[in-house]
């Protein structure tokens, strides 16, 4: 097999949301910082390219890169290579990385516990994995300070008319709506329409309420529509489905560990959700997320939360993506079929 470019990768999926963790072949990008890397990376966008497209990649798909870290802290760094974005921060996919660092023994696996410090392009996260024969089993990472943006707000969109929504950060920048307001029930048959108004919701959002990051100019936009179900009360706090629609038209299978930090945040603002209390999220094909608050916090002059997310991960197989010297796509392609028409 001739190759004038070989990537090795780990695949592997959280709670349902593929999060492939590239391990070499790639060069970590120039930059300062890690999120001048992830700008690189972002601006470039032939790494995106050549591993989110087809026929490598596809809509389902988000990648990480690993490289070393920045910050003295970090036992390891990632950059997140979603299907439109190069976020700041993504709980499947933190859970992805951490998952495959300890089950492949590039970070050395400690039983019943290991603790890590990763490093995202947002900032740090401290990561608890629960660890026994060889496998981490389950894995808690304390997420990015996370915030309510803006409550209980009109917003026009077209087909639907107006919608009271939420903005919130989690890691990620979300509009937040009623799913059963929508008439959603949040099951695997509401996918493709949650998909395209979530979109259709995205946008408008964007248009019309738009987002800064207070301490964070460079991330000035809302990624995801949150569809989230009615809250029920259990024995340790909250439980609760929600879908989130990714740009630029697909459902996360996963919880979305963002969404539950950013759903939280605006729970503490709103007097539904206290420190210490647990919230768990289930998804449209019903696997689950737990959050917690671990304490309060400030970004800016913003009340915020440190949130604490939990999930399973589970490596899948083990790729060498290549490409021919004679292959006609070497950047890959998209199609709407499958790609929607994204922002």
């Amino acid at each position: 097999m001739r190759s004038v470019k070989t990537v090795h990768v780990i695949s592997a999926h959280a709670e349902g949301e593929v999060g492939d963790v590239i391990v070499g072949g790639v060069q970590p990008p120039p930059g300062e910082t890690l999120w001048d890397q992830r700008t690189f990376i972002a601006q470039d966008q032939s790494l995106r390219n050549f591993v989110l497209n087809e026929p490598r990649g596809g809509v389902f798909r988000h990648v990480n890169l690993l490289v070393p870290p920045k910050h003295p802290q970090a036992d390891a760094a990632f950059i997140i290579m979603e299907p439109e974005d190069t976020p700041p921060m993504s709980g499947s996919n933190s859970i992805c990385v951490s998952t495959v660092l300890l089950d492949s023994g590039i970070i050395p696996m400690q039983e019943p516990e290991t603790h890590m410090t990763l490093e995202a392009p947002g900032g740090l996260v401290r990561v608890r994995a629960e660890c026994r024969d060889g496998k981490a089993q389950r894995i808690h990472v304390q997420n990015l300070p996370s915030f309510a943006d803006k409550i209980a707000v009109p917003l026009e969109v077209p087909g639907l008319g107006t919608l009271t929504v939420d903005t919130a950060y989690g890691g990620d920048s979300f509009v937040v709506v009623d799913a059963e307001a929508l008439g959603f029930e949040i099951v695997e048959a509401e996918a493709r329409d949650i998909a395209r108004l979530g979109v259709a919701i995205t946008n408008a959002a964007n248009d019309q309420l738009g987002f800064t990051h207070p301490q964070n100019a460079a991330w000035e936009h809302i990624s995801f529509c949150a569809f989230c179900g009615p809250l029920k009360t259990t024995e340790t706090g909250l439980t609760g489905k929600s879908a989130v629609a990714i740009q630029p038209g697909k459902v996360d299978r996963s919880p979305t560990g963002t969404a539950v930090s950013a759903r939280m945040a605006l729970m503490a603002a709103k007097g539904q959700m206290k420190v210490g209390q647990v919230f768990e999220a289930v998804s449209i094909i019903g696997s689950r997320f737990a959050g917690r608050i671990v304490e309060g916090a400030k970004v800016g002059d913003r009340a915020a939360i440190i949130p604490e997310i939990s999930g399973r991960g589970w490596i899948t197989g083990v790729h060498q993506h290549m490409l021919d010297p004679d292959d006609p796509w070497p950047g890959g392609y998209r199609l709407s079929d499958t790609w929607g028409v994204g922002r």
